[in-house]
């Protein structure tokens, strides 16, 4: 069963309606990802780490999801600084960095971390059941609602799937290398997956058929929109606009 460490917990956003922290957190990710001045980018981060401190997280899990975040972003300050066209910043062996890869580069990393540390302080405070449902209560067309849904359910099944193959591989002397045999074998390896995967979407499918699946997502417990929540949505969802009043509206 997948694991999910940070939907348990007696913080604000733990008790807060899911409805609403989608809604911030799909505000604030659409806002940031498309902004570019500086003083936006400052305050967004500034308000994804003051989420995650009020969500009392536990800090080393979110160093280590952010560690693997930024091993990717790592590959763009490799790069990005060296091929980005612009004014040369400085020289090094003969290879020219330039001031807009730089600046390139620190934006895309304020704002993946930025994303990442918002989505996990409301998304990741709720469980994946209270975030389809909150998904379907805000009108969410059900086809993606379901895609998401079985997406976490069977993902884990795909993964037992991959070290049953690895496993058998390992056991039959395969050993990986920079070879043809190698590159030849993990092709099989995703083949593998993508027809086991086939295969279990349909007997899944029929199996939902069977016990009457009509396309509706039904659920035992309804959310109840407090007072709390409305003064959370207002907050934030003001912070929010604020951002994009920065971004768009204000002359600086």
């Amino acid at each position: 069963m997948i694991q999910e460490p940070f939907a348990k917990g007696k913080s604000v956003f733990h008790r807060m309606d899911p409805r609403v922290k989608i809604i911030v957190a799909g505000g604030f990710s659409v806002v940031l990802a498309v902004s570019t001045k500086p003083p936006v980018l400052l305050m967004g981060a500034v308000f994804a780490c003051l989420l995650i401190i009020l969500a009392r997280l536990d800090l080393r899990q979110v160093s280590y999801r952010l560690l693997v975040i930024n091993t990717f972003v790592a590959f763009l300050w490799i790069f990005l600084p060296f091929t980005f066209p612009g004014t040369p910043l400085f020289t090094m062996d003969g290879l020219s960095i330039s001031r807009q890869g730089v600046t390139t580069c620190l934006e895309i990393t304020v704002k993946s971390n930025a994303i990442v540390l918002v989505s996990m302080a409301l998304l990741s405070t709720s469980t994946v059941f209270g975030l389809v449902h909150g998904l379907h209560h805000l009108k969410v067309p059900n086809k993606l609602v379901h895609l998401f849904f079985f997406s976490f359910r069977y993902i884990h099944v795909i993964h037992t799937e991959y070290h049953k193959i690895t496993n058998a591989m390992k056991a039959r002397g395969f050993e990986p290398g920079t070879s043809l045999h190698t590159y030849r074998t993990y092709a099989y390896l995703l083949g593998t997956l993508f027809i086991k995967s086939s295969e279990r979407s349909k007997r899944v499918y029929q199996a939902m058929i069977c016990r009457g699946f009509d396309g509706t997502f039904w659920v035992f417990q309804h959310f109840s929109f407090r007072k709390r929540d409305f003064l959370a949505l207002v907050f934030m969802g003001t912070y929010v606009l604020f951002l994009a009043f920065m971004q768009w509206g204000a002359r600086y």
